[in-house]
């Protein structure tokens, strides 16, 4: 019979020295995923809303959204730290993650919620705030959530089953968001340059983020305040984020995932930043048709997460992340080298076969991605307890938010200051298609693509020093185990 803790749930279960987590568990803890995944999505949309719809410069956008990721990107750190040290009988994550998910909502509802008639700078400082705010509340959501993960599973292929659920799950989210936005909330005229849609749009996705989250907190809970605590008290929050932080950069394997993820969101950045404009100004395609390039990429990455699970059993984690990074630079640099040239420039209808299967060759490479790069950073915590003797999963993931945060933040500055290097026109209020000198778009479409897949490039050179192996990881995890049967015994004594 299985084990039941105080309130009735499942206990972690323990076979052959290693937490695996029970199907059910996996599956709610998937929710969680929602409030990164959805987010993103969602948050495609506020560049060109500022921009092309609102009014802004590329410029003031860019440095806007630079700004409110890096600031929260500092916050990281500290929602790490004080996740790790955290002491309640709840656990160290869920507290966080249940203040977090109601917040995200409401501030997504007001990012696209400004008033009628602020002048540029009140509505660069109105941007400013409410991104901010939006990442610093997920941060508090997202961050214990993907420590929680790294917590529930103990062995090396495990710990990528927990997160290929996550993966999965996000993609789903990722589906259900792009269909709702382009099929319902931006489905009339004017389409995504509308700005009447936006205020409903950031309300709805707001709610559906706030349930979702909600569910991965009531499912996991149970299970998860009986995980092992930790032995030693918690720090305070500025003393022990003093400590740690140094500490956590002593750790080799550490830093070459930071470098990476860093140099992997600024390709992301960029080439997100610019999605809308590209689609709309460059291959002349209305909502309906963005739609079905978006759905392939995600069904893309739906396909990827299950294929990175053999991968991984045949593979290093390290090869399968070099592997995506290739996918997502081949579909940077063909059909935009080519459309530069004047080569391939079909618009409208024409284009939507190639760029359904252009979006989904960088899908799969994100869906290895996805999946190799927390289960990377879960085995360089393991290290770093192995190294140090404490473990830091809250801020090493914590290290990999701030490096998709602020290289997110700086390559959509980038994409701003292009926007206006490309002198690229006003389009607040103007008719879908309008008329773009061809000369732009052809730069434009080189700083989508070629641009940023020069940052990919770096994102693998960064990772291969990495050398947490499978062999290695086996040793690290014999090592824990003796460490925290010591660990059980002297708390027994004392």
């Amino acid at each position: 019979m299985a084990a039941v803790d105080a309130l009735g749930g499942p206990a972690p279960a323990v076979a052959e020295g290693e937490l695996k987590p029970p199907f059910h568990v996996k599956l709610l803890y998937a929710f969680g995923q929602a409030i990164e995944s959805g987010y993103l999505i969602v948050a495609g949309f506020v560049f060109f809303y500022y921009t092309a719809v609102l009014g802004l410069s590329g410029t003031m956008v860019g440095v806007a959204l630079a700004i409110s990721m890096c600031l929260d990107a500092v916050m990281d750190p500290l929602i790490g730290s004080f996740s790790d040290n955290l002491r309640s009988r709840f656990g160290r994550r869920l507290p966080l993650m249940a203040l977090g998910a109601p917040l995200t909502g409401l501030a997504l509802w007001m990012l696209f919620s400004p008033p009628l008639g602020l002048q540029p700078l009140i509505l660069f400082t109105w941007l400013v705030v409410f991104k901010m705010s939006l990442r610093g509340v997920a941060s508090l959501y997202n961050l214990p959530y993907a420590a929680l993960g790294a917590e529930m599973a103990s062995g090396y292929a495990e710990r990528a089953s927990v997160v290929a659920y996550r993966g999965a799950f996000g993609v789903l989210i990722s589906i259900a968001v792009t269909i709702l936005a382009y099929s319902y909330f931006f489905a009339g005229p004017g389409g995504i340059q509308q700005r009447a849609y936006y205020p409903a749009f950031g309300m709805g996705m707001g709610l559906m983020l706030f349930g979702a989250g909600a569910i991965c907190c009531l499912g996991v809970w149970s299970y998860a305040r009986q995980l092992p605590q930790p032995t030693t008290p918690g720090a305070t929050l500025f003393g022990g984020l003093a400590r740690e932080l140094p500490e956590v950069f002593r750790n080799a394997s550490f830093r070459s995932l930071f470098v990476s993820a860093l140099l992997f969101w600024i390709a992301a950045g960029i080439n997100g930043a610019l999605n809308n404009h590209a689609y709309t100004f460059v291959w002349k395609m209305t909502p309906q048709l963005i739609q079905p390039v978006n759905l392939a990429f995600y069904v893309a990455i739906m396909l990827g997460v299950p294929v990175t699970r053999p991968l991984l059993n045949r593979f290093e984690k390290k090869t399968v992340i070099l592997q995506g990074l290739g996918l997502v630079i081949l579909s940077m640099t063909i059909v935009h080298t080519l459309r530069a040239l004047g080569v391939f420039a079909p618009v409208g209808e024409a284009a939507v076969p190639f760029l359904m299967a252009n979006a989904a060759v960088g899908g799969v490479g994100v869906g290895l991605l996805v999946v190799a790069y927390p289960a990377m950073m879960a085995d360089a915590a393991d290290e770093h307890e192995v190294l140090f003797g404490a473990r830091r999963e809250g801020l090493y993931f914590a290290g990999l938010g701030f490096a998709s945060k602020a290289a997110s933040g700086l390559g959509q500055m980038a994409a701003g200051f292009a926007l206006d290097a490309l002198r690229f026109p006003d389009t607040a209020h103007a008719a879908l298609g309008a008329t773009v000198p061809e000369h732009t778009l052809r730069l434009l479409i080189l700083a989508w693509g070629p641009l940023a897949a020069v940052f990919g490039v770096g994102a693998g050179l960064a990772l291969l020093p990495y050398a947490v192996s499978r062999e290695r990881h086996a040793e690290l995890a014999a090592r824990l185990q003796v460490k925290r049967a010591e660990d059980v015994r002297a708390g027994r004594s004392s």
